[in-house]
């Protein structure tokens, strides 16, 4: 899962799912087609599994696989992210929303390729389908931008380190760059903008160096800021516009160099401008040119906060393991724990891999996995999850799943999934970025035009002025940054309430759901049946009679007969000797034990044995409103108690349907549990609606009903027969406790088990959602706005011009405000 994706030079052995193999015929055909590629040693194809495994020397590419497969009348399909169907690349070089869409169009001209999806604030691209690596990456390459392939879902540590180290050296690069900038800059500021300010500086100017030295001197200090640190915008902004792809390097290049050529000829060949437009504007290149640094500089900060969601996933791993080989304790590197090796943990200690415990006991803070405080007791037979805390207790547990397999590399593969993912919100993005630099050069165009013709003397320097403002003001980057830097926050903090996205568009629909329809066995109840009544005739002692009847409930196979038996060992009462045990089928049980007759059944079985019920008639009623079903227990003759076992709903869920219905939501319950014992469930927790007695089809019907009747509906399951529900609905939500096919389905996992889970998760999609929208519209609204003052618009009736220094501030402020506004969502806390 974990291991380097190579695309163009495979040698070895590849395996490739295969779609439309009916017979052995189909077999044989694809298994020729195969060793008729050159550089195919053997191919073997699994008509059950449907996949083929091939052996290869060096140079076979997957592609050529593909086709040969594809010409012999079969298909190879797209696999789901996280397999080998998936190329995750890392690229650099990308500053703004325009960047992304060429990216992705450049990727998508790739063949084989069915999807590719670009993220500005991670600087990944997820491309899914069949094409090489290596003609992914040229694509890139002939776009104007690096890249290089990354492990996917990768929970490595080593990955994670040179990710973050790449980024430090980032930020180290771009401080020196902007202090630098900063320094020669601010001689070039105070020398220009003091002249205009303060008439004594003028003369002072004029008076010691001369204006024509001070141009010089401001020419000196531009030219190193310009080609020093600012080199990076010339090096990408400019091919791209040879391109005919601008992108935000593109404007800030052409607007500075306008200023700054412009004073070159005012500067050394004044007699080639109109009489009246003599003036240099250096400041204004240099001071465009240090704070569009100092906002590059800021965003790489912040977006390294956006990302600590997965770097606290990644550090929860243990870097060694203590393992017990051939009778020696050894202390291992993780990578090297394999699945079956038997593995101390002391207290205090980090479990390095998931297992199970073979011997000793503890409690393991297992927060981290489930959002929960409570540290749960382990004892022999218990799981344990990598990366949880092992608390006073030591204990001794067989490997069970290593390395990508683990729990929290499946986590950390789908927090990684969900913060790659594009929502739909992102759609108008996409459409508007496609244009808009392309837009803004032709404003810009229009503006010098405009201004070049219609302006007041001296127009030259106003046309320039204003273009250069135009240009500056409509770098785009608060918009590519908006919808990617909310979704990472947001599920980086999911994930640490336990809530984790397996899909990024479950964060913009989970919002939108009118009912929360949920499964009942293991959702709303705790899955299993325990004894949850006992009530006692009078003279007998409730310890004496749980173990006489948990004695003989103890020969029976009944789940009824293991709740009763459970309900006793965890009260700590032995169970005696039992003899002469008989079964009555549909009626009861009945056994010698020390001596004394013990009898249990129904309540029919109660009458034919003599025994008068009517004593627990007001008790039978209420356990039967409550859809349990009662059993009654004589011991000599004599009856001592009436018994109910039911499947006991969770501690957390009354208070969870609270939340889901303090939300405006409507909760309905989808059950193949019989429809007394539902409705009385439902009557308990004021459920709205109940469908009961449905196999999992039924549950899929009721589901599509609901949302023809109400709208969206969110699905909460933990079972097999849940998934089609959970897929069916347009929020599958599944609890983690539950069955990985049900987990697999859905879009979102509840890690506690917990239906507290349900408004959590609704309630950090609405905040995120929201979040996304308040960042869109300050970068929409920031541009819609400023680009008209940026042109002049408000000149002719207010005077008003917007200097090309502080567009270069704004618009380096908008992408901080976006990044800022998104790192909030942190913050989030949950209702209790």
């Amino acid at each position: 899962m974990n291991a380097p994706i190579r695309a163009t030079d495979l040698s070895g052995t590849i395996s490739l799912p295969i779609d439309g193999l009916t017979c052995a015929a189909c077999v044989g055909r694809v298994e020729r087609a195969l060793r008729a590629v050159p550089g195919v040693d053997a191919a073997s194809v699994n008509l059950a599994t449907e996949r083929a495994s091939i052996a290869i020397g060096s140079g076979v590419a997957r592609t050529t696989l593909v086709e040969a497969v594809e010409n012999a009348g079969y298909s190879v399909p797209v696999i789901p992210a996280g397999s080998a169907g998936v190329v995750e690349l890392s690229i650099e070089g990308m500053t703004c929303a325009s960047c992304v869409g060429r990216v992705e169009r450049a990727l998508k001209t790739v063949p084989g390729v069915t999807e590719a999806v670009v993220n500005l604030a991670t600087e990944r691209a997820t491309v899914r389908g069949t094409a090489d690596a290596a003609a992914l990456i040229a694509a890139i390459g002939e776009a104007g931008y690096d890249a290089r392939t990354i492990r996917i879902g990768a929970g490595d540590e080593d990955e994670a380190a040179q990710h973050a180290q790449k980024k430090q050296v980032e930020q180290r690069r771009l401080t020196r760059d902007f202090t630098l900038a900063a320094i020669l800059t601010a001689p070039v500021f105070l020398i220009e903008m003091g002249s205009h300010l303060i008439p004594d500086m003028h003369g002072l100017i004029e008076a010691s160096i001369g204006m024509q030295w001070s141009w010089y001197i401001q020419f000196a200090l531009t030219t190193i800021v310009l080609f020093g640190p600012g080199i990076r915008f010339y090096q990408k902004g400019l091919p791209a516009l040879w391109r005919l792809a601008p992108d935000m390097n593109s404007l800030v290049a052409v607007g500075t160099l306008a200023a700054y050529g412009y004073s070159l000829v005012a500067t050394f060949s004044p007699s080639l401008l109109p009489a009246g437009t003599i003036n240099v504007y250096y400041e204004a290149a240099a001071v465009i040119v240090t704070l569009i640094l100092l906002g590059r500089l800021l965003e790489a900060r912040a977006k390294g906060r956006t990302s600590e969601a997965i770097k606290r996933l990644v550090g929860l791993q243990a870097k060694t393991a203590r393992v017990l080989r051939d009778g020696k304790t050894l202390d291992l590197p993780i990578g090297s724990v394999v699945a079956g090796d038997i593995i101390e943990v002391r207290p205090g200690e980090r479990v390095p891999v998931d297992g199970e415990v073979v011997e000793g006991d503890s409690y393991v803070d297992e927060s981290m996995i489930t959002g929960e405080p409570i540290p749960v007791g382990k004892t022999t037979g218990s799981e344990v999850v990598g990366g949880t805390v092992n608390q006073n207790g030591a204990f001794t547990f067989r490997a069970t799943a290593v390395g990508g397999d683990t729990v929290l590399a499946q986590i950390i593969r789908m927090v990684e999934e969900a913060q790659g993912s594009k929502l739909p919100i992102q759609a108008l993005v996409d459409k508007v970025t496609m244009w808009f630099v392309p837009a803004v050069f032709a404003v810009a165009a229009l503006t010098f035009a405009a201004w070049l013709w219609f302006g007041p003397s001296p127009a030259l320097t106003f046309a320039l002025v204003n273009t250069v403002a135009v240009l500056i003001i409509a770098c785009p980057c608060a918009m590519g940054l908006a919808t990617p830097t909310s979704i990472m926050v947001g599920t980086g903090r999911g994930a640490e309430l336990g809530v984790l996205f397996r899909r990024g568009e479950a964060l913009q629909l989970l919002k939108d759901a009118r009912v929360v329809a949920v499964d009942k066995t293991g959702t709303l109840t705790e899955g299993r049946p325990a004894l949850t009544d006992l009530e006692l005739a009078i003279g007998f002692d409730r310890a004496k009679v749980l173990g006489l009847v948990s004695a003989v409930e103890a020969k029976s196979e009944h789940p009824i007969a293991r709740a009763i038996v459970d309900a006793a060992t965890d009260e700590g009462i032995a169970l005696p000797p039992v003899t002469d045990f008989q079964s009555v089928t549909g009626f009861g049980v009945t056994a010698l034990v020390e001596g004394q007759r013990v009898e249990i059944g129904a309540d029919r079985f109660m009458i034919e044995l003599g025994h008068d019920v009517a004593g627990f008639a007001a008790v039978a009623e209420r356990l039967g409103d409550e859809g349990k079903t009662p059993l009654y227990a004589a011991i000599d003759g004599r009856l001592a108690a009436i018994i109910a076992v039911a499947d006991p709903i969770k501690d957390t869920t009354p208070a969870a349907i609270e939340a889901m219905h303090a939300l405006g939501l409507k909760v309905a319950m989808i059950t193949g549990d019989n429809a007394r014992t539902a409705r009385a469930i439902a009557s308990r927790l004021g459920i709205d609606e109940v469908v009961a007695e449905v196999l999992p089809d039924g549950k899929v019907d009721a589901v599509r009903r609901l949302k023809a009747e109400h709208g969206k509906v969110a699905f909460v399951g933990d079972g097999i027969n849940d998934a089609p529900a959970l897929a069916e609905a347009d929020v599958g939500l599944a609890i983690g406790t539950g069955t990985d096919i049900a987990i697999e389905a859905a879009d979102v996992v509840l890690m506690s088990g917990s239906l507290q889970g349900v408004p959590n998760a609704i309630a950090l999609s609405k905040a995120t959602i929201g979040n996304i929208r308040q960042n869109l519209f300050w970068a929409f609204a920031y541009n819609t706005a400023l680009i008209p003052v940026a042109a002049g618009l408000l000149y002719p009736a207010y005077g008003i011009l917007l200097s090309p220094v502080f567009a270069a501030g704004a618009m380096a402020l908008s992408s901080v405000f976006v990044l800022g506004n998104a790192l909030r969502l942190r913050t989030f806390k949950v209702a209790n």
